[in-house]
């Protein structure tokens, strides 16, 4: 996965008011949010922590992708080939994005997870979805969004646009 984009510092904690601040096109942009109240249900269901840690940065990532005017379409999408973190709509395109979130980068970044076989399954989790799709010549794109939690209350979030594509 390439480069693409800056890394964003964003709140971890539920329900607290806060600022975004990212660095994009030279500039600092400051957004208030709230984060979902459903964030700590799956620890309560008994989930493992990894699984409760993934839910959180799933729930974090579709707070960004929000604020940058993607519909959501989908989350936790499951077909034969697999699951979808999020399906979302940018403009004519549909994205699949796959989410990974880390405590830490000692074992590597998040987006080095995404191997060359999550790729190849997305790709056949996306022509199962495609089935869905209304129309002709919708393009469709391969996102990738990574997050390392720095402390309790934030965390920094990259999001790789055409993160990779059929084949690669």
């Amino acid at each position: 996965i390439s480069v693409c984009g800056c890394w964003s510092l964003v709140w971890w904690l539920k329900g607290c008011p806060c600022s975004v601040f990212g660095i994009e096109k030279g500039y600092a942009m400051t957004q208030e949010h709230k984060l979902n109240d459903q964030q700590e249900d799956v620890s309560q269901a008994g989930a493992s922590w990894n699984q409760s840690l993934g839910k959180r940065g799933e729930d974090v990532a579709v707070g960004f992708l929000e604020r940058r005017g993607y519909e959501i379409l989908e989350r936790n999408w499951k077909c034969p080939f697999g699951e979808a973190d999020i399906i979302a709509r940018d403009g004519d395109d549909v994205v699949f994005i796959e989410v990974k979130t880390r405590t830490g980068v000692a074992k590597g970044l998040p987006e080095d997870a995404v191997t060359k076989e999550k790729r190849s399954r997305y790709e056949k989790i996306a022509a199962s979805y495609s089935l869905n799709i209304e129309g002709y010549d919708t393009p469709i794109r391969f996102d990738v969004i990574a997050i390392v939690v720095i402390e309790n209350k934030r965390a920094l979030l990259r999001h790789h646009v055409n993160a990779f594509g059929c084949g690669d």
